[in-house]
């Protein structure tokens, strides 16, 4: 069928083609037929002629037929002047958009011929400009004159959508024409020019549930209560047809693929009517018994579903939550089961949609029941208290023995089994209490301070006896109770001071005191003095009854000189029963104040020196002492130091400071060098100075005929006497010579650092290969070669 309409329009065309040529034919004979007119002649509507000066031109032609595939150019128009004569003398002339490339001149006849294939929707029209010249002279005859080709249109483009696939979604069981979605197509062709761009829709797939509009491209719906649950999306084929729908006219088509969204038109569903569960006793509340659920087709918030529990035996003991994501009931224990008590339960559980969507209603209601029956299994418990904890009181200090109170347990099976206490030991550290493991009676094993630990934690177990795994436990808390075992005392160390010119009745001190017991056998405290210093002459005792005293001056004129410490006694009872009290001394010191009452000095012998002499008298007396002390220090120093020979100095002498170690001495108890001191007294050689560098053998005498020198001994003669004297003593090695060791002390582990005698003892070294050293350590290889070397050289 669409080759037959190819067909067709090809001979649509070619007739047409033949017709505008045989009306240009009539045309131009019309025009030769006429006499020349000045002017540009134009066919207006109903023939009436429009007359405009200064132009003769005749157009025979403005449209060409846009893709003709004709073998010769088409003629689009011939253009003549009415002072053309036919002689040849005028050359007509095309330039403008497409001249001489798409548009060529007879230049002879003016008849204008399109050389190519011309698109509308390519380009529409062509604006060219014709002039009438002289054909010897190039003289422009006319001026120019600019005229319009149209292209005129064929149907030769097809319809197009502006998308190749569509996608809408409409609600499910929406009402017969409900808007889907509207597609749109488009036409190259022009549409002021016949039926080439006029569409119209038509639907191909999609029969009967959706239908189109044929000027819109609207799609409806076609069908109503259409399911999503039974199908959810339809795939529907729209075609664009133009020239209006016609026979020979150009389709496109595109695909809309529909979806049906959900809506809350299904209730819940349970799939059975009894679901059955179980659960243990000892299970604890929160722990998930079972699941149920309520099946829904809908989706999304339409298909949500929450749980209940609306009726029942077991509401106080059982709930149900509602999880989301599996969209399942979950039954939770509420509350600890007892098996011996009750062995079931029976639950009514509601399942209802969330989101109700009151278009449906009328399919409701959207909820449904459900029967759950819950079977408490038997476990083996442990044992139980009877309370969850427990608060004893007990006096402190009571004997070893005391019952302080009882816990009681028992084993919640039907066996009822025995139980044993004990106490947990790491809440007692101390072991101040134990228990009966038969009846669990709570007694003191050591006396018990309230002031020390006020309260008492500890936690005591019970087991069955039989199933020791079976363990309980329970907090009990014990209070120690106060009694007055406590005196009061001083709350501080207090240290009073008064003034020398205190004013009787003067108070100069508070006084207060604490209690370690418990405010019942504390406060309130009653301060007094002792009665056998009641009237003491000195001072007196003032209750405040706050719990606090005041201390005050009974008489005038106190004197250091005289006493400068009293020590006051005072007894402070306490509220308790039985009343407790204690006598506290405080310490009265008497001191030096100014005429307002501010402390100078506490200091008796303070006070005897400021009779005689200040303090910056003393101070004065001090200073000069020390000053003089110090010109005498000086000046003896001085003295002694210009006695000195100056023929040494003691910084340069440092011989005699330091130990010398670095020479083959008398080992480790020769710790001092020789004496150059000697040298700088000149006066020792009256006396024996003993030897440091030998072991003495016998006494060293003075020899006679020597005379003691004086003070003022000349250095010279006392040099030369000592030059003469070692002369004279062979075993007396000079002082200023080297230092000679002929002993080598006691005690000493270092052997001889000598190697002088190393070529005389035995090594097991063997030196041989000296000898290939060269001439260099020629020396060495003859002092330390092999005796067998030594000989053959000898």
């Amino acid at each position: 069928p669409k080759m037959k309409e190819d067909h067709c329009l090809h001979a649509a065309l070619l007739c047409l083609g033949v017709l505008c040529y045989s009306h240009g034919l009539t045309m131009e004979k019309l025009n030769h037929s006429r006499p020349s007119l000045h002017g540009h002649h134009e066919k207006g509507k109903e023939g009436q002629v429009l007359h405009r000066s200064k132009r003769g031109w005749v157009w025979n032609q403005f449209f060409v037929i846009e893709e003709y595939t004709g073998p010769d150019p088409v003629l689009v128009g011939r253009l003549h002047s009415d002072i053309d004569s036919g002689d040849g003398n005028i050359k007509y002339i095309l330039s403008g958009e497409g001249a001489g490339i798409i548009f060529v001149i007879d230049d002879k006849s003016g008849n204008i011929h399109a050389t190519k294939t011309l698109d509308r929707e390519e380009r529409a029209q062509y604006t060219l400009t014709a002039q009438a010249v002289d054909r010897n002279t190039n003289r422009p005859l006319e001026p120019p004159s600019e005229f319009i080709v149209k292209v005129q249109d064929i149907n030769d483009n097809p319809p197009e959508f502006l998308h190749e696939n569509y996608h809408a979604n409409v609600p499910e069981r929406s009402n017969v024409g409900t808007s889907v979605i509207q597609v749109t197509a488009s036409d190259a062709d022009d549409p002021t020019y016949g039926n080439s761009a006029k569409l119209v829709y038509s639907i191909l797939e999609g029969q009967p549930y959706f239908s189109v509009e044929a000027q819109t491209g609207i799609i409806r719906t076609a069908l109503p209560n259409m399911d999503r649950e039974a199908k959810e999306e339809y795939h529907v084929v729209i075609q664009a047809k133009d020239m209006g729908g016609h026979m020979g006219g150009l389709s496109g088509t595109t695909k809309v693929t529909i979806t049906l969204t959900d809506v809350n038109d299904n209730p819940p569903k349970f799939p059975q009517s009894v679901y059955q569960m179980s659960v243990s006793e000892a299970a604890v509340p929160g722990e998930e018994v079972g699941r149920v659920k309520a099946k829904d087709p809908d989706i999304g918030e339409n298909g949500l579903v929450a749980y209940s529990i609306i009726d029942g035996d077991g509401m106080d003991m059982f709930e149900i939550t509602t999880d989301y994501e599996t969209q399942e009931g979950v039954v939770k224990l509420k509350k600890t089961l007892d098996y011996e008590t009750k062995k079931s339960y029976s639950l009514k559980v509601e399942a209802a949609n969330v989101h109700i969507d009151p278009k449906f209603i009328s399919n409701g209601p959207f909820k449904d029941t459900v029967t759950v029956k819950i079977a408490v299994e038997d476990a083996d418990e442990p044992p139980v208290f009877l309370k969850p904890s427990y608060i004893f009181e007990v006096q402190e200090n009571t004997a070893s023995g005391t019952v302080v109170g009882k816990v009681h347990a028992k084993d919640p099976d039907a066996a009822n089994s025995a139980i044993r206490y004990s106490i947990d030991r790491h809440t007692d550290l101390e072991r101040y209490f134990v228990i009966n493991a038969e009846d669990g009676n709570i007694k003191t094993i050591k006396a018990l301070d309230r002031e020390e630990m006020a309260w008492h934690n500890i936690s005591v177990f019970a087991v069955e006896v039989h199933k020791q795994h079976q363990e309980a436990k329970v907090p009990v808390a014990i209070k120690v109770v106060d009694v007055n075992d406590n005196a009061p005392k001083f709350a501080a160390a207090y240290e009073a001071f008064v003034c020398e010119n205190a004013r009787s009745n003067q108070q100069f001190i508070t006084i207060s005191a604490d209690d370690k017991d418990d405010s019942a056998n504390g406060p309130r405290f009653i301060f007094s003095l002792p009665p056998e210093i009641i009237h003491n002459p000195n001072f007196t005792l003032r209750d405040n009854r706050d719990n606090t005293a005041s201390v005050l001056v009974r008489r005038e004129g106190f004197s250091r000189q005289k006493q400068d410490l009293y020590l006051l006694p005072i007894v402070i009872s306490d509220g308790g029963v039985p009343p407790l009290s204690s006598t506290n001394t405080l310490t009265i010191r008497v001191c030096g104040c100014d005429s307002g009452g501010s402390l100078l000095s506490c200091n008796a012998e303070a006070y005897i020196l400021n009779a005689g002499l200040s303090t910056g008298a003393l101070i004065a007396i001090l200073a000069c002492i020390v000053i003089l002390l110090v010109i005498v220090v000086l000046f003896v120093t001085l003295k002694r130091q210009k006695k000195e020979p100056l023929i040494v100095f003691e910084e340069e002498d440092v011989r005699e400071n330091i130990i010398t170690y670095d020479d083959e001495g008398g080992g480790e108890e020769d710790t001092e060098a020789f004496d150059i001191a000697t040298l700088q007294n000149p006066d020792g050689i009256n006396g024996f100075i003993p030897r440091k560098d030998i072991k003495p053998e016998y006494q060293y005498l003075p020899r006679p005929g020597l005379r003691p020198a004086p003070n003022s001994v000349d250095v010279d003669d006392f040099i030369n006497t000592r030059i003469q004297e070692a002369d004279n003593d062979p075993t007396a090695p000079p002082y200023d010579s080297i230092q000679i060791y002929g002993y080598e002390g006691r005690g000493s582990v270092a052997g001889s650092l000598s190697s002088l005698e190393s070529a005389t003892t035995d090594s097991d070294l063997d030196y041989d290969y000296l000898q290939n050293w060269g001439p260099r350590f020629k020396k060495l290889a003859d002092l330390y070669g092999s005796k067998d070397t030594f000989d053959d050289d000898s």
